[in-house]
């Protein structure tokens, strides 16, 4: 599984970004852009994800993320991990939404 680091997945706009952490996580800043599907819930919505796009799962820290990208690569999806997480992208000065 493909671990990308936060200037990647800012890079890459052909992916679907889901957004694996709760809502009051996400509610203090966000990827522009991205799908916020709780990890909890990850499994009954898969079903809303384009199968035939790229996913880039991403949480707080990494460690759901990467949970949530075996799921889904396990569902068939085309699917990488932001390793370090929203942390990580915002320790690399890219913006929230």
């Amino acid at each position: 599984m493909a671990q990308l680091t936060p200037a990647q997945v800012a890079a890459d706009t052909g992916s679907t970004v889901v957004d694996v952490r709760e809502p009051d996580e996400v509610a203090t800043g966000a990827i522009a852009g991205s799908t916020a599907i709780p990890l909890g819930q990850l499994a009954a919505r898969v079903g809303e994800l384009d199968p035939t796009a790229p996913v880039i799962t991403v949480c707080q820290s990494g460690r759901r993320s990467q949970q949530a990208a075996e799921a889904l690569a396990a569902a068939g999806l085309r699917v990488s991990n932001m390793a370090g997480g929203m942390n990580a992208w915002r320790d690399a000065g890219l913006p929230t939404a």
